[in-house]
């Protein structure tokens, strides 16, 4: 008998934790690297340090050991209360407060199909500050009442409270607000924060906390962040900026945003966001394995062969395909959130819940891995494919936003290992494809087969069968199951696999499961940053990742086809078998 894994403590001084604004007490442990600073990269060991409320109206700056630190005003001490009460207080101090939330590139598809609905989500549910406004901000001309007829169309109410869904809709509207401008102008930051200075001080509120989500191309990050930052800052509350993903296209690319928007903000300011971590199944998954005794002493290599984390698309570009020609699958799907998910299921128990204790862990686990090998990796296209019906499906060069010719991979398997003694030579595959048999995005870990098990001549040569797996499917028809032996009913004794069901459609029909943007909107306006990327956590993560994507594009490595609305390159299986694997997502009896 195996005896249950240990958690075992690596050896080592821990990465210092971030900064946090808003109204957490703030202590800097002292460690062996740092993240940015304002006007700063910075790689020295912080001495400890706990923010308090400034009285000037401006950013004043302090010194760790020589390092250049900005506080804020926003930034408050509560003593000796701990966290929670420290947001119980922050929730009670929201009649002293107004929120002004600008969406910069409010024009845009995410905008419209995600954020929006996401704030009117929020404020139907009454999560919101009662003096709440949303300011749309981007290139497009439009008045006040085009951007509400823009956005009127894209809110739904909660299905078990529509009885009042028009009254609130309206009431969302009129606290909407538009402001033309460009990007990289100062001007029009400082006419965008002439008009939300003037909604404010219609609310009486004494404080006034701004967020800011950029929602606009990458190559404007910086000169927006920039513009909010020095243009649209509060004086007497928080300012924090959303930066959605992608966050660069390598290391170098990665570090050049990163002194970018350190020159403009402090580090606890930046929420990098990957919504993937915002999923119901991604936010129960630590809750899963460390509150249940059934499944932490078998969350190691002694327990579990192979851990598969898979996304799959049964559509493909689009006519999208120029914006993805720039990335690929491996930028756009695995380096985030495939790898994200892996460090959260992967790390050593954190010392608390804290937001920094687990991104701590995570950070611990990306370094104990190897960068990915080329020939580790599978990479495919899909092409076009003839169906019934005289109909063809397109291939991904058939898309005219993509350029002739092109190598970019809409498909891609690796296999990663963690050199740790609780991961060590266990597999970790992960696989992400567009144009595939079906939409489906989960974890499926597969455990090792029972020792000297009774019941082995009953499964015959194929042991695999027989495999115990745990699933957890992210998308769609949210589900825990775990895959068992049992004796199939009658005289005889045949076994069969069965599964212990968790299907969240029924389990949970009273609760309707939020979108992943209303749950991390939600976050930011706390100054919970659990489901965020810190600044060292990406650092690591390109790290995995830069040299391959280097040595695919500078020998120009081609892709293999596969046919749209197939179940992928024929080399995924090779890959898969190469590690003692087989792809337990291409079971037809396991089809969401």
């Amino acid at each position: 008998m195996r005896a249950p894994c240990g958690v075992r403590k690596a050896a080592g001084a821990a990465t210092a934790p971030l900064p946090q604004s808003g109204p957490r007490p703030v202590v800097v442990r002292a460690g062996a690297h740092t993240v940015p600073q304002r006007g700063q990269i910075a790689h020295t060991k912080p001495s400890v340090v706990v923010r308090s409320s400034a009285t000037a109206d401006t950013a004043s700056t302090s010194k760790a050991n020589g390092v250049e630190q900005a506080t804020s005003p926003s930034v408050y001490s509560f003593g000796n209360l701990n966290v929670e009460e420290a947001y119980d207080l922050e929730r009670n101090d929201w009649k002293k407060t107004s929120l002004s939330v600008v969406v910069v590139g409010a024009s845009g598809d995410l905008a419209k199909k995600k954020i929006f609905p996401a704030l009117f989500a929020l404020y139907y549910e009454g999560l919101l500050p009662e003096e709440f406004h949303v300011f749309g901000f981007a290139r497009s001309k439009m008045s006040d009442a085009e951007f509400r007829s823009m956005i009127a169309g894209t809110l739904t109410c909660r299905v078990h409270a529509r009885e009042n869904c028009l009254e609130k809709t309206e009431k969302f509207l009129q606290r909407c607000f538009y402001s033309a401008g460009q990007y990289d102008e100062a001007a029009s930051f400082q006419t965008l924060n002439g008009r939300m200075a003037e909604v404010e001080a219609g609310c009486g509120k004494p404080r006034s906390n701004r967020m800011f989500f950029l929602s606009i191309p990458p190559n404007v990050f910086i000169a927006a962040a920039g513009g909010a930052a020095d243009f649209c800052s509060t004086k007497t509350g928080w300012t924090r900026v959303i930066v959605e993903k992608p966050f660069g296209r390598d290391s170098a690319s990665s570090a050049a945003l990163g002194r970018g928007l350190a020159a403009h903000l402090r580090e606890d300011q930046i929420y990098r966001i990957d919504h993937y971590l915002g999923k119901e199944l991604i936010e129960n998954l630590t809750v899963l394995r460390f509150s249940n005794l059934v499944f932490e002493p078998l969350w190691c290599r002694q327990y579990i062969r192979n851990v598969q984390i898979t996304f799959s698309e049964n559509f493909g570009t689009e006519g999208r395909g120029g914006y993805f020609d720039t990335y690929g699958i491996l930028r756009d799907v695995i380096q985030n959130h495939l790898l994200q998910i892996l460090a959260l299921f992967a790390m050593e128990p954190p010392v608390s819940l804290e937001a920094e204790d687990i991104r701590d862990a995570k950070v611990k686990v990306l370094r104990s891995m190897a960068p990915v090998r080329l020939d580790d990796t599978v990479l495919g296209q899909y092409r076009s494919r003839a169906v019934a019906g005289g109909k063809t499906l397109p291939g991904y060069l058939d898309d005219k936003t993509v350029p002739p010719g092109s190598l970019t991979p809409t498909f891609a398997a690796c296999a990663m290992y963690i050199n740790n003694p609780r991961w060590d030579g266990v597999p970790f595959l992960l696989k992400a494809g567009k144009a595939l048999h079906t939409r489906r995005a989960e974890i499926r870990v597969q455990f090792r087969h029972v020792p000297g098990s009774l019941y082995k001549h009953k499964f015959g040569p194929d042991l695999d069968s027989a495999t115990n797996e745990l699933v957890i499917r992210i998308q769609p028809k949210e589900a825990i199951y775990l895959k068992i032996n049992n004796k199939v009913p009658g005289l005889g004794l045949q076994l069969d696999t069965t599964k212990l069901d968790l299907q969240y459609q029924s389990a949970y029909k009273a609760n309707e499961l939020p979108d992943a943007y209303e749950r991390l909107l939600l976050d930011v306006v706390n100054g919970d940053k659990r489901l965020f990327i810190r600044y060292d956590e990406l650092e690591a993560a390109w790290e995995l990742f830069t040299p391959l994507l280097h040595e695919i594009e500078t020998r120009r490595v081609a892709p293999e086809l596969y046919p749209y609305g197939s179940r992928g390159p024929v080399g995924a299986h090779y890959l898969a078998a190469k590690h003692n694997v087989r792809w337990g997502d291409l079971n037809d009896d396991d089809e969401p």
